[in-house]
């Protein structure tokens, strides 16, 4: 195909809601030595792009909003050896996905099978790939753990379920609103707790027979995060991985000891995909897992590239229970 001169993409100019997001027509990025030119067929939302957006997270201005995405490769760098033009890629970590076209680091790309289309790659490549760490990595849940999800009906939260019960663990999900209830349920969860009508503190115990639990994931932050030291067990470990609620309280270190020797970790999917090697094994895992059935992705919406900013409305809203996709009007598989 040809590769026009110019393309449309969703940037800022400066800080601010989600009005702040304006399309421009810029020019389509120069591909470098060891980049990949990508024709966009989905870009997906995630908190990270909001942040950026509002400025919690500094970025230069103008700056295209986006991170993870999959298309079409249209063209190569002169030392790219792992792609080729014509290949279904995908990726989470390269900057400038709200857009036509995204210059994409040749060693951030993952080949997408074909069994598994486009949009479901976009779907799972940021959000999948840190539900593997999580469960794998950061702490590497086994047979009888015990586990609590929070936001266990968003993005993150149903494919963490889901992989958490393929490791054996006993796994407890709580969701904001009575709806997102028989969603974990379908995805595997053993318990659901509305924390919006129920102390999930107590809820949990009662589940667990007033066992504690091993780990405690959670991307909810500020109204969730202090309450779910006193349900670890000792050496237990919390996992702060987002805020959606809001950024946490500081917290004086000696309150671990007194907890029980606990750890906390504040993760980030850059750290767990380091190198290729290890992008490539969870992106492997994802992939085939989709391919046999037995992971099962959730799309709650798509919007315009256009309307990207009702998309970041929609995620802010904490209603959706999945991915929410934006379709940048590449070539779709």
């Amino acid at each position: 195909m040809s590769i026009p001169k110019t393309m449309r993409a969703m940037r800022i100019h400066a800080h601010g809601d989600a009005d702040a997001m304006v399309e421009d027509e810029i020019s389509v990025p120069a591909v470098g030595p060891t980049d990949a030119l990508v024709h966009v067929a989905y870009a997906g939302v995630n908190f990270i792009d909001i942040y950026k957006r509002t400025g919690v997270y500094k970025v230069p201005l103008p700056s295209t909003i986006g991170e993870e995405g999959a298309g079409v490769v249209v063209a190569v760098g002169s030392a790219v050896m792992n792609v080729r033009v014509g290949d279904h890629v995908a990726w989470a970590a390269a900057v400038g996905t709200y857009a036509e076209y995204a210059a994409v680091p040749s060693a951030r790309l993952v080949n997408v099978p074909e069994r598994v289309d486009l949009r479901v790659a976009a779907a799972v490549m940021l959000q999948g790939m840190t539900a593997h760490y999580l469960s794998t990595s950061v702490y590497p849940l086994k047979a009888g753990d015990r586990a609590l999800v929070h936001a266990a009906a968003g993005g993150v939260g149903l494919l963490l379920v889901q992989i958490a019960k393929k490791r054996g663990a006993f796994v407890i999900g709580t969701v904001g609103s009575a709806g997102k209830v028989a969603l974990v349920e379908h995805a595997g969860a053993d318990a659901v707790i509305n924390y919006t009508t129920h102390d999930f503190a107590v809820e949990v115990l009662q589940h667990t027979a007033q066992h504690k639990l091993n780990v405690v994931y959670d991307s909810v932050g500020k109204t969730t995060y202090l309450a779910g030291f006193d349900l670890l067990v000792p050496r237990g470990m919390m996992v702060l991985f987002g805020q959606s609620s809001g950024v946490v309280p500081p917290l004086d270190p000696l309150i671990l000891s007194q907890k029980g020797s606990l750890f906390l970790t504040r993760p980030t999917l850059g750290h767990y995909t380091a190198t290729t090697e290890e992008l490539r094994w969870r992106a492997h895992d994802l992939f085939e897992w989709i391919g046999n059935g037995s992971l099962n992705v959730r799309i709650d919406s798509e919007y315009a590239l256009s309307k990207a900013g009702d998309a970041h409305n929609a995620l802010e809203g904490r209603g959706t229970t999945g991915k929410v996709l934006i379709n940048c009007g590449g070539t779709a598989g």
